[in-house]
């Protein structure tokens, strides 16, 4: 396939939980746009369920969590595991926000590969995502 046929990269951008801070989300969701991806915002309050149905709906290869509210320990593995629920082990997951530096092997070792805090350039996220995401099958 030449470049221009292959699947684009479908990204789900989310806000779990009460968090009502989202600028952060949509600035990186509209960057991933802007680089040639397709991206998906669930908007704020989004319960981890919610998140996984709607990965699924849309036939994603990646969900982009965002938290700035401290429940990442919480609803980032709620979010994995709410995927796993759905068959969908496959979705790679990665995430940003306010996240200590003492919480990012936890949550690596829940499965989400990707970590990004406040700072990161944005350049940074889109080749991690281009790194690290590929359709899926």
């Amino acid at each position: 396939m030449s470049a221009s046929t292959e699947p684009k990269v479908r990204i789900l951008v989310a806000k779990p939980g009460l968090d009502g801070h989202d600028r952060g989300a949509k600035v990186v969701a509209r960057a991933l746009r802007d680089a040639g991806f397709e991206v998906v915002y669930t908007g704020l309050h989004q319960t981890p369920e919610m998140i996984a149905n709607a990965a699924v709906q849309e036939d994603v290869d990646g969900v982009g969590l965002s938290i700035m509210s401290g429940a990442h320990n919480t609803l980032f593995p709620a979010v994995m595991g709410a995927l796993k629920d759905k068959g969908a082990t496959d979705v790679v997951v990665f995430g940003g926000g306010i996240i200590p530096d003492d919480d990012l092997a936890k949550l690596k070792e829940a499965g989400v590969k990707g970590i990004f805090t406040p700072g990161t350039r944005l350049e940074e996220i889109i080749a991690w995502v281009k790194e690290n995401v590929r359709p899926r099958a």
